[in-house]
């Protein structure tokens, strides 16, 4: 309820001291000390006076403490001789470098620079130098890095000192009617002020405007500078202005003088101290910069909440305030506007401290003592706010307040209350809703800080507090069911008792126990009819199933919910517990269940199997479709019942389609796809496993005209007479019936699948175009005597001439040609013989220089061996390395010799 309009002034300067130089001086009131300039350097204060006197004085450390004398120096004792320089005369203005070893002096109309040197002697040495020539007389100069800036009263100009050919370069000209010019350099040498009548010019060293321009009350006598303030004096009085801005701030007026003006002098550089001095004829006073701390503090005091923002953004921009502190400024400002009814600018503030801890709000949640009273920190601020205490005794605070607010106005008293508060008040239970809402927002914003344990219990805890409160169901919800640090005992009843149910689950599934929480969405999913649960949340984010929660009804959110905790649940009691009543709801969602493989341990196929409702068929089959395709189980016994149950389904689909009635043809379309879906699920199982009981199934389906099935059990059994008759004669696939014989490999399948297309029996006539197929196919590899005899006197002879000529053919072809190779097999049998003699009896000629070619012994007499390669070793040197390696170590197993025979020869 503060105000946001900025007073006409602040205290930037507060004095500290006031300095009488005669008293001081020990001089009587009859001879008092006329001030007639001031400088503050290096912890000094000095004084001078019209009497040729300088008074020193030195600045104490502490803040408050005065300026203490010194003594009063002549100036004829000054610690150096004065030295006269006789050929300079009528010098105007004078100007000293940053290091003070050379002067820029103004003599008539002509610019000198003087460079000072101090020899060994300890003589000064002075080099003087004319740099340029000026049309009017000098009024000012200033020399600021390698410029120096000239002030005349036709304007303002500057020339270099490091580039002197350049001369004067024109800044700006000046009105024929204004007042002197001056020149004052500020922030340290960086930026220079120009003064035109009252208002000064900043520029920076290259002479182009910088910065804000200062606009001053009056035309200013004297100026000086403590960052980050511009002080001039003028029309007696002192104005404090921002150095940043320009903008005024404060004014300090000084009775008006007989003789002379306001002297006010500052440190030289401008940002080395605190202290300035405003001088009056007889008196000096001196002022210290007020801490920014203190000035925003004044502010707040008088509520001027806005002024105290705007400065505080300006010290934080000049860097004269501390993060921290920063920090504490907006947490004390987000209190006093708390207090104020002012809850999403303060919450504002609060976000804006990062030294706030969340704790110093739970005093507004929850009344003292409690769980996390001792969370609380125990800060003072600068007292200027009450202690928190719960938000409704706030509110009423500030509603009586602002009650007398209203009743100060009509009676014409001024308040600080702001006038929106006034002309349009709000009631409680806005106020009440408002400060929740806001509250909710800084502990939502504090969740993402880096919280201890305790203090991030406290804040999810309250904020389950507060949204209750406000009855925000989706959001009480998005909490429970996500991470959180929530205490169960302290929500428990509090949840219970209001009826948000759907929460209290979600928060006990949060935490672990998860036999509470789904025994209330078991209680919630039987009881949603009655009213007991009402659907005005949706599903938690989390997790979210491809289905629109709009069109779920209760039941089955429940169910949903309850999925995921039995999902994750390795505990197969609970589990296998609260199967049935989800079961019931969607058979999909329970087979989810026993199918999930985000548990550590997975159920007891045994258990499981045992406690599915033998009608939920559905939920039957998919668990024992997982638990052998995906489990890999190798039990016969879940082979067989999963076969079981796929036949008996097949068959009651069947039967059931068998008995379609009044269906339309979309509905037949959708049956037949069912059924034909089932059917081929069954098949490649039972094609697939080799682990069930086929005659177990087959007992099941022998009644049933599942055909195809039967065919694939008989198959299993290797009854391959039945499977054929199946294939050829039920199902009178005859591609089938030839691929399995294929399969058999025996021609004898063949004859016998032609058996029973000739003689199919039971009064089914004879299948000659099958069995002419089958002869097309594979005639020319059965015997055509069998065949022959096979056919029957009814088939026609025109179906089966052509066919049965090409066998005769064939069979006359392959015989032909098997005569062909016995003769070139007994031919070349008979070749080898021949040369294998001609080898054996070839004659070989040794002399007595003639070796062994293996152990390389002169053979002699002894007896040898002949290898195909015509190497020669002796005997002993054949029975160790055999038939096949010769004795130059050929191996004749993995390189045979080819020579020519009589077959190739001839």
């Amino acid at each position: 309820m503060g105000s946001n309009s900025p007073p006409p002034s602040r205290a930037a300067l507060e004095p500290f001291a006031t300095l009488d130089p005669a008293a001081l001086a020990g001089l009587p009131p009859s001879s008092p000390l006329t001030v007639r300039s001031a400088a503050v350097s290096a912890q000094h204060l000095y004084i001078g006076t019209g009497g040729g006197k300088l008074l020193l004085f030195t600045l104490q450390s502490q803040p408050q403490s005065p300026p203490e004398f010194l003594r009063l120096l002549p100036i004829p004792l000054l610690s150096r001789p004065v030295r006269r320089l006789g050929s300079l005369r009528n010098v105007s203005a004078v100007a000293a470098s940053d290091d003070r070893s050379s002067l820029a002096l103004s003599v008539g109309k002509k610019l000198l620079l003087l460079h000072l040197t101090l020899n060994d002697a300890d003589e000064l040495e002075v080099q003087t130098r004319e740099i340029a020539a000026v049309v009017d007389a000098v009024k000012a100069l200033a020399w600021v890095g390698d410029s120096v800036f000239v002030a005349t009263a036709s304007g303002y100009s500057l020339f270099s000192t490091t580039n002197t050919a350049q001369g004067l370069i024109d800044i700006f000209t000046l009105p024929e009617s204004t007042r002197p010019p001056r020149v004052k350099p500020l922030s340290g040498g960086d930026e220079i002020m120009l003064l035109v009548d009252n208002v000064g010019v900043v520029v920076g060293r290259s002479g182009h405007p910088i910065g804000s321009s200062f606009v001053f009350n009056t035309a200013p006598d004297c100026i000086a500078e403590v960052f980050p303030y511009v002080v001039v004096a003028g029309d007696s009085k002192v104005d404090v202005y921002r150095r940043r801005n320009g903008a005024h701030l404060q004014a300090i007026p000084f009775a008006r003088a007989a003789t002379g003006a306001l002297i006010v002098a500052s440190e030289d550089a401008g940002t080395g101290s605190d202290v300035i001095v405003v001088a009056t004829a007889y008196k000096v006073f001196c002022y210290r910069k007020v801490s920014a701390v203190e000035q925003i503090k004044a502010l707040l005091r008088t509520k001027s909440y806005g002024e105290a923002i705007s400065l505080l953004k300006e010290f934080e921009d000049d860097g004269e305030i501390s993060k921290d502190m920063i920090s504490f400024v907006h947490a004390q400002l987000g209190f006093l506007l708390f207090f104020d009814l002012r809850f999403e600018d303060a919450v504002n503030h609060f976000l804006l401290s990062e030294t706030m801890q969340p704790a110093e709000i739970f005093p507004f949640i929850m009344r003292d003592p409690n769980r996390w009273s001792d969370l609380v920190p125990r800060k003072h601020y600068w007292g200027l706010h009450a202690p928190p205490k719960p938000l409704e005794e706030v509110i009423d605070d500030g509603l009586v307040t602002l009650q007398q607010a209203l009743f100060l106005k009509k009676a014409g008293v001024d308040t600080v209350v702001d006038e929106d508060f006034l002309s349009n008040p709000p009631s409680r239970a806005d106020l009440l809703e408002l400060a929740i809402r806001n509250i909710i927002r800084y502990l939502c914003a504090s969740r993402e800080k880096e919280l201890s344990s305790a203090e991030m219990e406290g804040v999810d805890t309250l904020l389950m507090y507060l949204y209750r409160a406000l009855d925000l169901v989706a959001d009480m919800e998005k909490l429970a069911s996500s991470q959180n640090s929530c205490v169960v005992e302290e929500l428990e009843s509090l949840l219970d008792d209001s009826g948000h149910l759907r929460t209290l689950a979600f928060l006990y599934g949060s935490k672990g126990m998860c036999s509470k929480s789904l025994g209330i969405w078991r209680i919630l999913a039987r009881n949603y009819s009655t009213g007991l649960w009402k659907n005005h949340a949706s599903l938690s984010e989390t997790d979210s199933l491809e289905t629109s929660v709009g069109k779920m009804s209760g039941e089955e959110i429940a169910a949903i919910e309850a999925s995921k905790i039995l999902q994750a649940s390795s505990d197969q009691d609970l589990v296998l517990e609260h199967l049935g009543w989800v079961a019931d709801i969607d058979q999909e969602l329970a087979t989810a269940i026993l199918t999930s493989e985000t548990r550590e341990k997975q159920l007891s196929p045994e258990m499981v199997v045992a406690a599915i409702d033998p009608e939920k068929v559905g939920i039957h089959q998919r668990y024992l479709q997982w638990l052998i395709e995906e489990q890999g189980c190798e039990e016969p016994h879940y082979h067989t019942s999963y076969a079981l149950s796929l036949s008996k389904s097949a068959m009651d689909a069947v039967h059931s389609e068998s008995n379609y009635g009044d269906k339309n043809n979309k509905e037949f379309d959708s049956d037949m796809q069912f059924i034909y879906l089932l059917r081929e699920k069954l098949q490649l199982f039972l094609q697939a496993s080799d682990l069930y009981d086929p005659e177990e199934v087959l007992d099941v389906i022998s009644e049933s005209e599942l055909w195809l099935e039967k065919a694939i059990l008989y198959r299993k059994m290797g009854q391959e007479n039945i499977v054929l008759q199946i294939l050829a004669l039920k199902l009178e696939d005859s591609e089938a019936a030839e691929q399995y014989c294929a399969e058999i490999g025996r021609d004898d399948a063949y004859i016998q699948l032609l058996d029973l297309y000739l003689d199919p029996k039971n009064g089914k006539e004879p299948m000659f175009t099958a069995a002419v197929r089958l002869l097309h196919n594979h005639g020319e590899s059965l015997d055509p005597l069998q065949v022959l005899e096979r056919l029957s006197a009814d088939m026609p002879l025109q179906l089966a001439s052509n066919t049965i000529l090409r066998m005769l053919r064939a069979r006359v072809h392959h015989h032909r040609q098997g005569q062909i190779v016995h003769n070139l097999s007994r031919a070349t049998n008979l070749d080898a013989k021949l040369t294998r003699l001609e080898e054996r009896s070839r004659h070989v000629q040794l002399t007595d220089e003639s070796i062994c070619d293996s152990c390389r012994a002169r053979l002699g007499t002894k007896l040898f061996v002949m290898y195909p390669d015509d190497s020669v070793v002796c005997y002993r040197c054949y029975r160790n390395q055999g038939d096949s390696a010769s004795g130059r170590g050929r191996n004749f197993s993995n390189g045979a010799i080819f020579k020519q025979s009589w077959l190739v020869s001839r």
